[in-house]
């Protein structure tokens, strides 16, 4: 990644997501904001990884309930690439709960639900690199400049 302003997230499309048949639906919104995926694979949560993945939720009384969610079904993670990624994946999402979320964001327009939210994200660049390092290792990751970025954004962005 080439400038500060770049950043990697991870990105999981919960089991909801597949078992509604949204991944390319999802995915697609990533790809038309000009974000690069750069890694990719569908897996099961166990429930090691979802302890390891949501350490500080464990000891909370909604922990059993999400840890069977997640482990329900498959998910899709994704490691996203792009300028402001974090924030701009983010602001994608919309609302944790798909009942508060705004129209046009991917809660807001597939999700009704505070727990089913089809989505997760990462919150900072310290949760993006501790998540992904869970999910991915780095011979995973498949770094690429798609042709079409100068039509993008600026050369010095």
């Amino acid at each position: 990644m080439a400038s500060d302003s770049m950043q990697r997230t991870l990105v999981l499309l919960k089991p909801d997501t597949i078992q509604r048949r949204l991944i390319g639906d999802v995915i697609s919104r990533f790809e038309s904001k000009g974000l690069n995926i750069v890694a990719m694979k569908m897996l099961r949560v166990t429930p090691e990884l979802s302890k390891k993945h949501y350490a500080e939720h464990v000891e909370r009384p909604f922990y059993p309930g999400l840890e069977e969610f997640i482990t329900s079904a498959p998910i899709v993670a994704m490691a996203i690439d792009g300028l402001q990624a974090i924030a701009v994946v983010r602001n994608m999402l919309g609302a944790t709960s798909g009942l508060k979320a705004a129209p046009g964001t991917i809660r807001g327009d597939y999700s009704g639900s505070q727990q089913m939210n089809l989505v997760h994200a990462s919150d900072g660049p310290e949760a993006a690199q501790r998540e992904l390092d869970l999910y991915f290792d780095a011979a995973e990751f498949c770094d690429y400049d798609p042709v079409l970025t100068g039509s993008l954004r600026a050369g010095d962005e």
